[in-house]
């Protein structure tokens, strides 16, 4: 009989929990939604990342053309030589290019040169990582002399190179690469010219062991280096033009949108 009434006596001592206490007891056990997603391992990038680009829209202020990749790429200074200026025209579809010096004409003694330069920073120094180059160029084969050096980071002399460029010959685009203690050049060429007055969107790719050139989404050519190929200098970027040497292969078309990836 004690026995039944102590049980009884227990049994009085359990009270059922109300509703909202079993809410709040089986949430106490589980993150709420919030802390679960700021826990979560912010996304990595699976692919190359736009780290400079200049599309020329908003013309120069003060000469010097901001970057708008949203990733903190260097601004464009211009430079100019013997009078040489910059022009930025609006394009038929929206926006605007810039405009280079004109060919000088064959004995002048004084030649128009300009260009635009960015100083030198990580992100175009990609050492051995996949690496993209790109620019749209609207040219004449009458406008190449040389070679038009579109754009270029580094010379043979200053320990590696990646640049853009268009033979004379053939007006074929060309992409250059010299890595980092190696005298040899490597050089992918379209298969097509590009000196035709038509914008040309032209690209060229590092990656592993291959060098390749596209023009208007195309692949057209490519070229093998070694993947232990490393390109890395001090020197600034430079469109348009190397320098204002009296040899310098100028570049005295329109361009557009200038931009680099890195993967």
């Amino acid at each position: 009989m004690k026995i039944a009434i102590a049980v009884a006596a227990l049994a009085g001592l359990i009270v059922p929990m109300s509703t909202a206490q079993a809410a709040s007891a089986a949430l106490s056990d589980t993150p709420p939604a919030a802390a679960q997603a700021a826990a979560a391992p912010a996304a990595v990038p699976t692919g190359p990342v736009l780290v400079a680009r200049w599309d020329f829209n908003a013309g120069a202020v003060g000469g010097r053309v901001t970057d708008t990749s949203g990733h903190g790429g260097p601004t464009l200074s211009a430079r100019g030589a013997d009078q040489g200026v910059l022009r930025y025209e609006g394009a038929p579809t929206g926006g605007q290019y810039v405009a280079f010096p004109d060919l000088c004409l064959p004995g002048a003694t004084s030649c128009p040169r300009a260009l635009l330069e960015a100083p030198n920073v990580a992100a175009l120094n990609p050492g051995t990582r996949l690496f993209r180059w790109s620019a749209s160029v609207h040219v004449l084969k009458t406008q190449v002399r040389g070679s038009a050096n579109i754009m270029q980071k580094g010379t043979s002399a200053t320990g590696s190179q990646w640049k853009m460029q268009i033979g004379q010959k053939m007006g074929r685009a060309q992409c250059v690469v010299i890595g980092v203690g190696s005298p040899a050049v490597y050089i992918a060429h379209s298969s097509a010219p590009v000196t035709d007055g038509v914008w040309h969107k032209i690209s060229c790719l590092r990656s592993g062991t291959s060098l390749s050139i596209s023009v208007d989404g195309v692949q057209q050519g490519s070229a093998t280096i070694p993947a232990t190929l490393s390109l890395s200098n001090t020197m600034p970027l430079r469109i348009g033009g190397p320098n204002f040497n009296a040899s310098s292969d100028m570049y005295h078309g329109l361009l557009d949108d200038v931009y680099a990836e890195l993967g």
